[in-house]
């Protein structure tokens, strides 16, 4: 059974009218937890759209970037998509939800912010309510302020990234701390660890460019040293 057909069984329960909290209650232990990551992100994505008025295609061919659908599938993928975003429910409902679901596991939750800001710069432009949005998002999640500012450095390209911003230390932070921080992100970003939070197989082809950009960050730092 494919992940969205798993999917879609979830869509079934609510529109059955078990609660939303109700079905993510039964998608917290693997392999369902990939299942719950996948609504998480694209409720979230769909509330997100809302947000600068539009889905583009870009938008589009991001998700598809992060989730291989096959076209037997597309029209469950769509189903959630639309759910979400004619639900009457709020984003901070669905964020609250989510955050409820994975618990005390904030790399899940980073994970999914980073899925976040890979659609919302797909067509290139970041929306000031998206930013907004996002910023919200990352509250309820709990996500410090440092690490958000982080994952936006990555992702947004309004100059390059300040190495220091990408591992959440400071110029003052000693280098021999930084290599720790170093070293702890290179190993949260392994495929298997990846997989063990919930992330969907297709999902963690974004951890390649947390690596890339985690790695550049180091060099930069160390070759200033």
């Amino acid at each position: 059974m494919s992940i969205w057909s798993r999917i879609s069984e979830a869509l079934a329960a609510l529109a059955s009218g078990e609660g939303l909290s109700a079905v993510f209650d039964r998608l917290r232990t693997p392999p369902e937890r990939s299942v719950a990551f996948t609504i998480a992100v694209i409720a979230l994505s769909a509330k997100m759209a809302k947000a600068d008025g539009l889905v583009t295609r870009d938008e589009v061919t991001a998700f598809r970037e992060v989730f291989q659908i096959a076209q037997a599938d597309e029209a469950d993928a769509a189903r959630v998509f639309n759910l979400a975003r004619q639900d009457v429910a709020g984003f901070e409902e669905y964020a609250t939800r989510i955050r409820g679901m994975f618990g005390a596991e904030a790399d899940a939750l980073f994970d999914l912010m980073e899925g976040l800001f890979h659609i919302a710069m797909a067509d290139g432009v970041y929306h000031p309510n998206e930013d907004l949005f996002l910023e919200r998002v990352a509250e309820i999640f709990e996500i410090p302020a440092p690490e958000f500012k982080s994952i936006r450095s990555r992702f947004v390209p309004d100059a390059t990234p300040d190495p220091y911003m990408v591992l959440g230390v400071t110029p003052d932070t000693p280098l021999e701390e930084i290599r720790k921080v170093w070293r702890r992100m290179v190993r949260e970003t392994h495929p298997d660890k990846m997989m063990a939070r919930g992330v969907p197989e297709e999902a963690i082809k974004l951890a390649e460019k947390r690596l890339v950009d985690i790695n550049r960050a180091w060099e930069e730092i160390s070759e200033r040293a």
